[in-house]
Formats: structure tokens, sequence, C-alpha cells
């Protein structure tokens, strides 16, 4: 689909579950540093901003609504950008359990992982002489016997239960059979346009971050979907900054953070997810385009203003 009026969404993941504290020290841990460094996008630029939780004290993804309750009210109270969950959470989370914190907390956006996996992390434990805590090198090792499971029926339930509260999703999409997924539940009228694509690039067991792996996603998503959708990316890694430059210059929109990659640079560690989202803003405007605000990217992509009352921006319920 072809941008809208030279506007930019930048969506900011700000700390997920595939980093581990011994990576580097910048990664948000505890409530009130998710809460900080998704406010900090915020005002960098974000539009949305995509949350995961973690225990504080060891930094362990935690997917239980009460972690996201410790920061999501402070978030909305701070800034009025699209509040993003996760029903990815980790790869060793039952469906159950991925699905709880946006069945409670209703937010006007989710992420919805498109089809099972292998989703390899095991060879970042390569590079990590000492971890900080127990559990981060099985974390990452489990990977390599692990399937990231995302069946028909679980993506249904999804659909259906968070879809009934409003709630509208990010479609990641790892590969192009997920698109063809996508494609499925849109002809079976479960999924209403303008659908969300963010495709990923670079997860080991997903599609690679070769620059024609980015123009033949957009091409099938374009086949698939035509004006119905809008196309994000994210990069891993170190691709993250050479493939979101890409996307926006093939009329795409993109994604940030330190979920996606922990660096900004070459050898150089991002000290936050808003470094990152300044970087990608100076591409976009470089371009000649500007980025969409949150009530901008709210009316591209159709979902409700706000949230539960839980999720109301302070001003708004004032």
């Amino acid at each position: 689909m072809s941008r809208q009026n030279g506007k930019v969404i930048i969506s900011c993941a700000v700390t997920g579950s595939i980093h581990t504290p011994s990576m580097t020290d910048h990664l948000p841990i505890t409530p009130e540093q998710i809460a900080d460094d998704a406010v900090g996008a915020a005002e960098a630029g974000a539009a949305i901003l995509h949350l995961h939780a973690r225990d504080p004290k060891t930094g362990k993804p935690d997917q239980t609504p009460e972690a996201f309750l410790r920061f999501v009210p402070a978030i909305r109270r701070r800034t009025d950008a699209i509040i993003n969950i996760t029903t990815g959470g980790s790869p060793y989370n039952s469906i159950a359990e991925r699905i709880r914190p946006a069945l409670e907390l209703k937010p006007e956006l989710a992420s919805l992982n498109m089809g099972s996996m292998n989703f390899g992390l095991f060879r970042i434990a390569e590079k990590i002489a000492t971890f900080k805590h127990d559990w981060e090198r099985d974390h990452l090792l489990k990977t390599r016997a692990n399937i990231f499971r995302n069946t028909f029926e679980d993506i249904e339930e999804i659909l259906t239960v968070c879809g009934a509260a409003g709630t509208r999703f990010e479609f990641e999409c790892y590969d192009t059979s997920h698109l063809y997924t996508l494609a499925h539940f849109v002809e079976r009228g479960l999924v209403k346009p303008p659908f969300f694509v963010q495709s990923v690039f670079g997860i080991l067991g997903g599609v690679g971050t070769h620059a024609e792996d980015v123009q033949h996603m957009k091409r099938t998503a374009d086949r698939l979907f035509g004006g119905d959708y809008l196309w994000s990316v994210l990069g891993a890694g170190a691709a993250q900054l050479r493939i979101a430059t890409q996307a926006v210059a093939l009329g795409g929109n993109v994604r940030v953070g330190l979920e996606d990659s922990i660096w900004a640079g070459k050898g150089k560690l991002a000290t936050s997810s808003a470094e990152q989202v300044r970087m990608i803003r100076q591409v976009i405007e470089g371009q000649g385009l500007s980025i969409a605000t949150p009530d901008e990217a709210r009316a591209m992509l159709g979902t409700r203003t706000g949230g539960t009352v839980l999720l109301q921006p302070a001003a708004a319920s004032a």
C-alpha cells in the first residue's frame, strides 16, 4: 500500500524477550526503566509503543498481566502514543499465557505472530562469556530444539477473543508463508482492512536480511492485499537501520527499539530506544517525509482512540 500523505509510522519495541541483561546494561528491565524508555521513544517520534514485561530482579521475560500493570498505566499517563501489547510473549509461553495481558488490558493494538517457526537464538549464547543470571544461557540455547508455536487454531483464538474487545493487530510475518496465512484469515472474514503487516527480517528460522528478501516480502504483500494494508519492517540486530532505510524508500513504515537491536551503529551499543528512533527519524526526514503522530497513525490503522479506561491518557480523562 502506498504511503498516506507522506507520513511514516515509527513503532518502537523497547525490551522484548530476545535480548538478555548480559548483552547490554541499557536493556530496560524494571517497570520504571521500561516506562522511561517507552516515553523517551514516544517523545523522540514513535507513534506506537510495542511492549513486553520482565521480572525486575532478573530481567527474565514475564507475560503475566500483573507485570504489565506495573508500567502500562504510567506510560499511558505520560504519552498519547498507541499502546501495542505483545501476544507473542516468549517462545516458551503457552498461548493461554501469551494472550492474558492483551485480554485484560484491551489495548488499541496487539502483536500477532502469523505462523509456527524455528526461532533460533542459540548462536547469541556463543558470543557471551559470562552471564549475569542463571536463566539467560538456557533461554538462548533451548531455542535449538524449541518450536515457536503459532498454529491456525492459536491465531484464530487471538483474533477472536482480542478482536471482540476492539483491539486491532500488528501482524508479524517472518516469511512469505505468514503472509499467505494472513490472507487465509482475510478470506474467511476474520481480519478486516486496513491490515498492519510487520515484516520481520533476520531471525534465524525466518526470512533473511538481503535487500531482495525485503523486496520479495513487499511484492508478495502487495499482490495479496493491494491497497488494504500498511507495510512496516523490522530488521534484527545490525540489519535494523539498513532495512528500515530501504523500507522508507519503498514506501513503508518502520519499527526500531532495543527488542530488535541493541546497536546504534557498528560496534556501538544504543543507550536507549529513543536513540534508535532519532536515527531513523533523521533518515525519514532526510527523504522529505514526515513522521506520523499517534492520532495520524490511529487514522491510518483504523484503531480506536485510547483503550480501556485503564489505558486512557491523563489528558483525555481530565
